[in-house]
């Protein structure tokens, strides 16, 4: 089947009929602005401003009411942007009430701000009134409520990009520490962070504390942390670096406290880092489809994960090009009369999507022959620039996604990529 994104544009107009009202919701952490409009535009009612409490919610469907009552409408659909985490709470009381909700793109917002009035100004009720028209012109999309193992996955893999960043800040500040204090000791180990250097740094990271220390001192004290340590030859070299370091020689007290904090930083990440992949390979157990996805070489369960929890469920998608638009991966051209722009990523989408998809991309390119056969083959014959043939697979390994997740079945090369056949 082809997708088409214009079938899905004019269903979303044909859902807006005579008997609606059209809600816009400006959404804030504390107070949120209503506005409503008829199916045709036209104000409806005076704006209403309630709190994000039982209270407020109970004060904006007492406001719904009156109005359908008072311009004999029996519809309503209420259109928000996803303003951070503010419009959860909301939307789930929408779904408890069985009220239609949609989300408007904050893109769009800013972009149709001007319709109204011609002005640049911005104003609650304004943007309220914004989202209101949005909705009734079909630019919305519905409020998706994925099951929980989706839900956990997104937690999760956000939880896990914070660790990260904590994680690389404390590695990189562990480079700079030796680069100030003991910068010979790249020339014993040339990866800082392996076992032997972190043992090294935890037991002696002073050069005069090594200095002082004979080559089966060293040794015991690797023997602490690893089974296969450095070597006798590595020990010795180690401790004839010490003593002649041109590091830092004052304030070491207070550089090696610094370097002990920012060794439980570098565990505690580590750790936390662990943790939360076990949680990972749990959840994506109890979801029927990820374990095929796994069986696929180069398809791993950190950037399947992503996907899922950016993504949600696969199997609800109409087509893979679907999944694409919604991480930003589909194409967008400008063009006008004679001249043609160029055609690049339209990148309004998830970015953290985007990021997952291309990372699968390019594990596939490495290690799974037919995605490599492809690669190849628009390299070599169709004489693409290799990003671009990354960013067509990208669409291939999107639509492969969708399609095993909506048949349930396992994957198989020949009806996945009967050209690399």
């Amino acid at each position: 089947m082809k997708f088409k994104a214009q079938d899905k544009q004019n269903q979303l107009i044909e859902n807006i009929s005579s008997s609606h009202l059209v809600v816009g919701v400006d959404i804030a952490q504390e107070t949120h602005v209503a506005r409503a409009v008829s199916f045709r535009g036209i104000a409806l009612g005076s704006p209403l401003e309630f709190g994000n409490h039982d209270e407020g919610f109970q004060l904006f469907s007492r406001w719904i009411r009156d109005l359908l009552k008072s311009y004999k409408l029996s519809k309503v659909i209420v259109g928000m942007e996803p303003t951070g985490h503010y419009w959860l709470s909301l939307a789930r009381w929408f779904s408890e009430q069985e009220i239609e909700a949609v989300l408007v793109n904050p893109h769009l917002v800013k972009k149709n701000k001007e319709n109204r009035d011609n002005t640049p100004s911005k104003s609650d009720r304004k943007d309220a009134l914004v989202i209101a028209d949005m909705v009734k012109n079909g630019y919305y999309s519905p409020v998706r409520f994925n099951p929980e193992a989706y839900k956990e996955l997104r937690i999760l893999m956000a939880n896990r990009d914070t660790v990260t960043k904590r994680l690389n800040s404390a590695v990189n500040q562990i480079h700079r520490w030796v680069d100030i204090v003991f910068p010979e000791l790249r020339q014993v180990f040339k990866i800082l962070t392996c076992t032997s250097s972190i043992a090294t740094l935890r037991l002696f990271p002073l050069p005069t504390e090594i200095s002082r220390l004979t080559t089966e001192q060293v040794i015991a004290g690797w023997k602490q942390y690893v089974k296969r340590h450095a070597g006798l030859q590595r020990a010795a070299q180690l401790i004839a670096l010490a003593k002649r370091s041109v590091g830092a020689t004052q304030a070491l007290h207070a550089y090696k406290l610094h370097l002990s904090q920012l060794l439980e930083e570098y565990d505690l990440a580590q750790r936390q880092l662990e943790q939360i992949e076990n949680e990972l390979q749990l959840v994506l157990k109890r979801i029927p489809y990820a374990k095929k996805m796994l069986a696929i070489q180069g398809v791993n369960a950190i950037s399947l994960a992503g996907i899922l929890g950016e993504a949600g469920d696969l199997s609800g998608y109409a087509h893979g090009n679907a999944l694409l638009r919604h991480a930003g991966l589909n194409l967008a051209e400008a063009s006008s009369g004679k001249w043609r722009g160029k055609m690049v990523l339209s990148k309004r989408g998830r970015p953290r999507l985007r990021r997952f998809l291309y990372l699968m991309t390019m594990c596939m390119v490495m290690t799974n022959p037919d995605v490599r056969a492809l690669h190849h083959y628009n390299v070599d014959v169709k004489k693409l620039k290799k990003m671009k043939s990354i960013m067509k697979l990208c669409g291939k390994v999107a639509r492969m996604l969708v399609s095993l997740a909506k048949s349930n079945e396992a994957y198989s090369s020949a009806k996945v990529f009967p050209q690399a056949a």
